[in-house]
C-alpha cells in the first residue's frame, strides 16, 4: 500500500520552499566576488580534512556500506568541484560572440532539489551545494532513508558556511525524516530535480513534471588490448574496483583482455589482490548475490570480498581485495555477471582481435549500462578511435582508473561532479557531467551583424538547377 503525504509533510516541505526563496532573494544582487567567496566558505567547512573524515565514515557507519577507511578520500572532489566553479562567470554577462552579435547573460535555476544517495551522503551535497550557491541558487536535500543523519550534518556543515560569511543559511536546507510521497511533492513544487542514485528515483524525478536532471544505471566495461601497460592496468583496475568497495557506478565491471595478455593480465590482477574464483565458488556467489529476482542483495553491495565470499558459503585469504569471475560468451539478461556489481568482484572476457571486442562491448550494453561510461588500456590510437565510435556511453577513459576518473581528476579535462549524466542511452537528458553551467538559465541578447546569407548554389551544391518531377 503506498503512503500518502501527510499534511504535516506538506506544510514542511511547503516552508522549506518559502525560506529558499527568501535567501535567494537576499543574495540575488551577489557580485561575482562575493559569490565566489561563498562558494570557497562552503568548500572549507564542508570539505576540510576533520570535518569531511567524519562525517564520510559516518555514511558508512550509518548505511552498513562502502570502505569507511577509504571514504574520506573522496573529498578531492569538493576541492576539484571548487576549482571548476571559481574558474566560471556565474552572473551577469558569461559569455560573448563578437562575430555573431551574441551576449549571454546568466541567470539562477531557482530552488533546486537534490535528491542524494546512501552512498555518498558526504560527498554530494557540499559538491552540489558549491555549484548551486555560485549561481545563486537555493537547494533543499532530500536524503536516503538509511543515511538521512550524515546528509543532515552535512548539510548544517554548508549552513556553518554560509553564516560566517553573512550569506542567509537556507541557501541549504536538508529533510530529516525522508519519505517517498514527501520527496515526490518536493520535486512537484521546486524549480530542478538533481536525482542522484537508482532508478526508481531518477524516474520519480522525471515524473515529477518539473525538469529534472537524473543519471543512469553503470555498468563501465574496460577494454585491455596487448600495447597495454599490463603493471599499470592492473593497478588501476584495482584502484578503480576497490575505491569505496566498488559502490560506485564507474567501478570497473567487466574486464576484456586481448587473449594474448590474458594469462599475464590474470596473474598481474591477482598480484594486486584479485581472486579468481572456480566454477562452484562462481555458482554460490550468484546465488549469494542476486536474489529470487534478480535484484542485487544488500549484504554484499559495497563490501570486502571476505564478506560476499562469505555470504557465498566459501572462504578467501584475508588480503585478497577483489573477486573475479571468468565471464567469456556469458552476456544477457539471464547471466547476472554480465550485469551491474556494485561491489568488490569483476567478470572477466577475453578477445581474439580487436572487432570481437568490439562485438563484447556492444552484447554487454545491451544487457546493462548503456550510456554511463567505459574505458581501455592501450596505447593504439586505431582501436581507442574504434571503441569510442561504437560504445554507446557518455565518457569513456583512456589508461585511467575508472571510478576516479569518470567524474573528473586532477589529471583529465572532465568536468568535477558527483553526477553523471548518461544521455538518451540511459533515459537522461544530457551526456555531461551535471555540474555549475546545468543549474543556470540563459537570457542570449542578438545585436544584428552583417547579412549571413549563402547563395542557393552554395547551399545546394551539385543538387542546385537540376530539374525535379
Amino acid at each position: 500500500m503506498t503512503k500518502e503525504l501527510t499534511n504535516q509533510e506538506r506544510e514542511h516541505v511547503l516552508d522549506l520552499l518559502n525560506r529558499a526563496r527568501k535567501a535567494m532573494a537576499l543574495i540575488e544582487n551577489y557580485s561575482q566576488q562575493e559569490l565566489d567567496r561563498l562558494a570557497q566558505a562552503i568548500g572549507w567547512f564542508s570539505s576540510n580534512e576533520k570535518t569531511f573524515t567524519k562525517l564520510a565514515q559516518m555514511g558508512v557507519d550509518e548505511s552498513g556500506i562502502g570502505d569507511r577507511l577509504g571514504r574520506p578520500a573522496k573529498r578531492f572532489k569538493i576541492h576539484g568541484a571548487l576549482r571548476d566553479a571559481l574558474r566560471q562567470p556565474s552572473t551577469g554577462i558569461v559569455e560573448v560572440d563578437e562575430e555573431k552579435g551574441l551576449v549571454k547573460y546568466a541567470k539562477p535555476a531557482g530552488v533546486i532539489a537534490s535528491l542524494i544517495p546512501m552512498t555518498n551522503p558526504a560527498l554530494t551535497p557540499p559538491v552540489t551545494g558549491i555549484y548551486s550557491a555560485k549561481t545563486r541558487n537555493a537547494t533543499i536535500f532530500s536524503p536516503h532513508p538509511r543515511t538521512a543523519v550524515t546528509t543532515f550534518k552535512m548539510v548544517e556543515a554548508m549552513r556553518s558556511a554560509c553564516r560566517a560569511v553573512g550569506a542567509p543559511e537556507d541557501l541549504f536546507q536538508s529533510i530529516q525524516k525522508p519519505s517517498i510521497p514527501l520527496t515526490q511533492y518536493l520535486m512537484q513544487i521546486c524549480d530542478l530535480t538533481l536525482a542522484t542514485g537508482g532508478k526508481p528515483m531518477v524516474k520519480a524525478a522525471y515524473s515529477s513534471g518539473r525538469p529534472a536532471y537524473g543519471v543512469g544505471a553503470g555498468n563501465s566495461s574496460i577494454v585491455i588490448d596487448e600495447t597495454a601497460d599490463i603493471e599499470i592496468a592492473a593497478k588501476n583496475t584495482r584502484m578503480s574496483k576497490t575505491s569505496d568497495f566498488g559502490s560506485g557506478c564507474s567501478a570497473d565491471g567487466n574486464i576484456i583482455i586481448q587473449q594474448r595478455i590474458y594469462n599475464e593480465m590474470l596473474s598481474a590482477l591477482q598480484l594486486e589482490g584479485g581472486y579468481l574464483c572456480n566454477e562452484d565458488e562462481k555458482k554460490k556467489l550468484e546465488a549469494a548475490m542476486w536474489d529470487e529476482n534478480g535484484n542485487r542483495t544488500f549484504s554484499t553491495i559495497a563490501c570486502p570480498p571476505q564478506q560476499i565470499a562469505n555470504a557465498a558459503g566459501f572462504n578467501i585469504p584475508d588480503d585478497r581485495k577483489f573477486l573475479m569471475v571468468e565471464n567469456h560468451g556469458k552476456i544477457g539478461p539471464e547471466h547476472k555477471f554480465s550485469k551491474e556489481k556494485l561491489t568488490t568482484l569483476m567478470a572477466l572476457y577475453w578477445f581474439e582481435n580487436f572487432d570481437d571486442a568490439l562485438e563484447i562491448v556492444k552484447k554487454i550494453y545491451n544487457t546493462a549500462g548503456k550510456g554511463h561510461s567505459c574505458g581501455i588500456y592501450s596505447h593504439d590510437d586505431d582501436n581507442i578511435d574504434a571503441l569510442a565510435r561504437v560504445a554507446p556511453v557518455s565518457r569513456m577513459m583512456v589508461r585511467q582508473p575508472q571510478s576516479k576518473s569518470n567524474a573528473g581528476s586532477y589529471t583529465n579535462g572532465m568536468p568535477m561532479t558527483s553526477s553523471l549524466g548518461c544521455g538518451i542511452w540511459g533515459g537522461n537528458i544530457t551526456n555531461e557531467n551535471v555540474t555549475m553551467k546545468h543549474m543556470m538559465n540563459y537570457t542570449w541578447v542578438s545585436r544584428p551583424i552583417t547579412e549571413d546569407k549563402p547563395s542557393e548554389q552554395d547551399l545546394f551544391g551539385e543538387f542546385y538547377g537540376n530539374e525535379v518531377a
